[in-house]
């Protein structure tokens, strides 16, 4: 499957994370992040110190696209998935969310699937309305859960109205990796939306190197500083997974 940001490009995509504290920081960031060509550019927000002014956030955003015709993807980490802590609440972080949807130029907005249903559903609506792909997401960065409830999940995610399902799970031992490959092709195949799917860790790497040999789309590369443990150099990533593609091309 394809996602409309991307058309003309082939799967897997990369993307490199922003997470600068200042404005300064982010826009120095994406002059870095742009030099290494990814396909796609996250914005951790949850990093930025400005999250509680809209207008400094759309402000910055509206800066990093003038910068970039690279799709943006616009991201609050929830802390209970990995993000940091910010001083918003669930209600202003949606709010906030439906702001920039509604303001800004960005291909994709992401929100955890964990979520209340209810938020779930506005921050999907905000998204659709102004023609965003909205990435329901689900992160566990203790464990690998088991192969029903990841599929459960995801599952769910589409139902909600989730353009891309995307789940990132920490392994304990390598047969967890294996087991999320094997989840992954299982997930693609029944679901009607793109999947996006990672181990975590140091012995999760390979999953962000093939992952895209089992149907997950995105894969997430450093471009200036890591956003989630295992995170490869995107400049390495890309040449590991063209050299894969180019030794197995019957699996692309």
């Amino acid at each position: 499957m394809t996602i409309k940001s991307f058309e003309g490009k082939k799967a897997p995509y990369i993307c490199t994370p922003l997470t600068g504290k200042t404005k300064e920081d982010v826009l120095n960031q994406v002059e870095n992040v742009i030099q290494q060509s990814p396909d796609l550019i996250e914005w951790r927000a949850d990093f930025f110190t400005g999250l509680g002014s809209t207008d400094a956030v759309v402000e910055l955003i509206e800066e990093i696209k003038h910068k970039t015709e690279i799709p943006l993807l616009f991201t609050i980490r929830s802390v209970n998935e990995g993000g940091e802590v910010i001083s918003l609440n669930e209600e202003e972080k949606v709010q906030l969310i439906q702001e920039i949807c509604r303001k800004t130029t960005v291909e994709l907005v992401d929100y955890e699937t964990a979520n209340e249903t209810n938020y779930v559903k506005e921050v999907c609506k905000a998204a659709k309305d102004n023609k965003k792909q909205i990435i329901l997401s689900y992160h566990n960065f203790s464990m690998t859960p088991d192969n029903a409830e990841i599929e459960e999940r995801a599952k769910k995610a589409e139902a909600l109205g989730a353009d891309i399902v995307k789940f990132a799970v920490m392994p304990e031992e390598k047969a967890d990796v294996l087991r999320l490959l094997e989840v992954t092709k299982k997930i693609d195949n029944a679901l009607q939306v793109p999947v996006v799917s990672m181990s975590m860790g140091d012995i999760g790497g390979l999953s962000r190197i093939i992952g895209w040999a089992y149907g997950s789309i995105i894969t997430f590369g450093v471009g200036v500083e890591s956003s989630a443990p295992g995170q490869i150099p995107a400049g390495k990533l890309r040449q590991a997974i063209k050299q894969t593609q180019e030794l197995i091309p019957s699996w692309e």
